[in-house]
């Protein structure tokens, strides 16, 4: 009996996963911004979340991902809500890619996931730079930007093995 209580017990640790993951890279800013190699960064958070919102949204609900932009507000010191807002912007383009898309295929994800990205950016560096007047270095912006769309099958490759270990399977 011990041996079931620790299966459920390690398996429902693995269905919260995505959820610790997001919520660690946001109180870490994970973004390799800490190797001190200039013009280098890319943002794990919007890969993170633009891959489980799109493929299995089960895992990584939106109020999580909506506390985790405030988190993310508070560790990096910018107005709060706004990582909310561009986090669930990016949530609004997946659930709308999910529901018109007939078959996945990685190139039309990727591609929009770079429109996505775009748009994302497009509006924080607005709503920074022109309404809270807080300087902004579009330059960093737009590298960050490209690494993160670069760096995206990489981690679909990652996610996609971990998304395989702790799918639910309705015979358990």
């Amino acid at each position: 009996m011990p041996s079931l209580q620790k299966n459920s017990f390690i398996k429902s640790i693995q269905f919260y996963l995505p959820a610790l993951i997001l919520l660690f890279s946001v109180l870490n800013e994970f973004d390799l911004n800490y190797l001190n190699i200039e013009y280098f960064s890319f943002n794990f958070v919007h890969i993170l979340i633009f891959y489980w919102t799109l493929k299995n949204p089960i895992y990584l609900t939106y109020g999580i991902i909506f506390i985790a932009g405030l988190i993310n507000d508070v560790v990096i010191g910018i107005p709060m809500g706004l990582s909310s807002f561009c986090y669930l912007l990016i949530c609004i383009v997946t659930a709308y890619l999910r529901n018109i898309t007939l078959s996945p295929n990685f190139i039309n994800d990727w591609i929009t996931f770079l429109f996505t990205l775009l748009l994302v950016n497009s509006i924080e560096v607005i709503f920074l730079d022109l309404i809270f007047s807080i300087s902004v270095n579009y330059t960093k912006y737009f590298v960050n930007t490209g690494f993160t769309f670069l760096f995206y099958p990489i981690f679909l490759v990652i996610f996609n093995k971990l998304e395989k270990n702790i799918r639910i399977r309705k015979n358990d």
